[in-house]
């Protein structure tokens, strides 16, 4: 990678990162649902605008092309979030952030179940149960606290990685010509209305809001910079890298997130975190050892080309 690329992967990383920590911080002040909701609209709207500059397509026009979006927003947007906002009134964000490294596993899984062609090998299934072990450590079950409320917030968190990972297999299959900006931008607002129905269901109205400065810095925060700016940054990394090396993110976020919970909050993840951690991660490259190899053989080769051109 040159040092441009390096950069904005780790912009991407920090903007992903924080994000967890900046929902810890609003949900104070915001009712759950209804905040993922106010998210996702207005960076629904800003990232459709940008598709409408810079695409000749700000419009889904085939029923697959509305499919692909309708799944988008009720997996990747809607439940992901919806489900990890919930999950993140019990635990902390950076936990929540390592919880959520486990989804690249799941989705390796999902892919297993429900496309013929990536079926897990033994050393895959290895590295799924060690991906499990990992959230098992974390979790640490034990009978005082399977009814906890830490408990029911990682059961919260893992469901919302799930339904990422299954939301990002079922939009395998379909090859359409529809521009990236143009699908996240109509599933960011698919998925903010059904948060919307759904909070309203639950009860939650905007006269529960306290809009204190750390509230309204948390919704900003989230929706200009880890929604659209890290949307923007995500398109462009996926085009150069391609999806192996941009699902390494999720391996930095979590030391971005439990850096900014300790500055900004006070907040120590134990050892028990960290081994679970560390599990998921050896999880990961498990199940991945073909296509990280390929793509470290390729890293090799740019870094001894750009080596002899010195």
């Amino acid at each position: 990678m040159n040092k441009r690329i390096l950069a904005m992967f780790a912009l991407l990383a920090t903007f992903w990162g924080t994000s967890f920590v900046a929902i810890e911080v609003g949900l104070h002040a915001f009712p759950p649902l209804l905040f993922a909701a106010l998210r996702y609209d207005v960076a629904g709207l800003i990232i459709l605008g940008y598709a409408l500059w810079t695409t000749d397509q700000w419009l889904p026009r085939a029923k697959t092309e509305w499919l692909l979006v309708t799944i988008t927003g009720v997996f990747i947007i809607a439940a992901y979030h919806g489900l990890l906002y919930l999950g993140e009134q019990h635990v902390p964000g950076a936990i929540a952030a390592v919880i959520i490294s486990l989804s690249p596993i799941l989705t390796a899984v999902f892919a297993s179940a429900l496309l013929p062609n990536e079926r897990l090998r033994p050393l895959g299934v290895v590295g799924l149960l060690a991906g499990l072990v990992g959230v098992v450590i974390i979790a640490d079950p034990n009978p005082n606290n399977l009814l906890s409320s830490g408990m029911l917030g990682i059961v919260l968190v893992f469901l919302g990685g799930a339904s990422f990972a299954l939301g990002s297999v079922l939009t395998r299959p379909f090859k359409t010509s529809l521009p990236l900006a143009t699908l996240e931008g109509w599933a960011m607002l698919v998925g903010s209305g059904i948060l919307h129905v759904v909070s309203f269901a639950r009860g939650e109205s905007f006269a529960a809001i306290e809009w204190t400065l750390p509230a309204v810095t948390s919704l900003v925060y989230l929706t200009l910079i880890s929604g659209v700016v890290a949307f923007l940054l995500y398109f462009e990394l996926l085009d150069i890298l391609g999806p192996i090396e941009i699902n390494l993110i999720g391996y930095l976020e979590p030391v971005v997130a439990t850096v900014m919970s300790f500055a900004l909050l006070g907040h120590v993840i134990g050892t028990t975190t960290l081994t679970g951690f560390v599990a998921i991660f050896i999880g990961f490259g498990l199940i991945k050892r073909d296509a990280l190899h390929a793509v470290l053989t390729v890293a090799s080769t740019r870094a001894r080309q750009t080596a002899q051109r010195f």
